[in-house]
């Protein structure tokens, strides 16, 4: 049996042999840091983290979208009906990540729909503002989202902040 040699330089995505490793903490910092309006102060901004952070994200989700649920069954507790229940769940995540999610399906919507070459798709994608098709399809999206919703809260207010919670968590795994 022969040793092989040991690379020069690690493989594309792995941390350097000497790079620190992201404790839990970091991840979790990471995650709430990036993909919340929670105020947590990001103490690592680097590949490690970010992989940590990504594997934390669905802990997040449990966040946002328990308060989502919360907030469509407290107003359903209040009097409101299933509708603007389903509306208000929607709209807490929305809120809790700065709209990050539905920002980037509009500019993808935007890229796609432009019929462009790659480069050019790309670059509509980069930018600042949202065009029709972006503006569509969050509007399709945002529909579908307070229909599966409504649905769920008519049936019940905890079937229907369970569905939020669920659909919150699974969007981040």
């Amino acid at each position: 049996m022969t040793d092989t040699p040991a690379p020069d330089s690690p493989a594309p995505g792995t941390p350097a042999p000497d790079a620190p490793r992201a404790t839990a903490g970091d991840a979790l910092r990471f995650a709430f840091g990036t993909l919340t309006v929670l105020p947590v102060r990001l103490t690592r901004w680097d590949r490690a983290a970010a992989r940590g952070g990504m594997l934390a994200a669905p802990l997040a989700g449990l966040l946002v979208g328990g308060c989502a649920g919360a907030t469509g069954w407290l107003l359903l507790l209040l009097g409101a009906g299933p509708l603007v229940a389903a509306v208000a769940a929607a709209a807490v995540p929305a809120v809790l990540t700065r709209g990050l999610h539905l920002d980037g399906l509009a500019d993808v919507a935007d890229g796609l729909g432009s019929g462009k070459p790659a480069e050019d798709a790309l670059r509509i994608m980069k930018q600042s503002d949202i065009g029709p098709f972006g503006v569509v399809t969050l509007v399709f999206v945002l529909l579908g989202q307070v229909a599966a919703l409504h649905g769920q809260f008519a049936a019940g207010g905890a079937r229907g902040a369970l569905a939020a919670l669920v659909a919150a968590v699974a969007a981040r795994c």
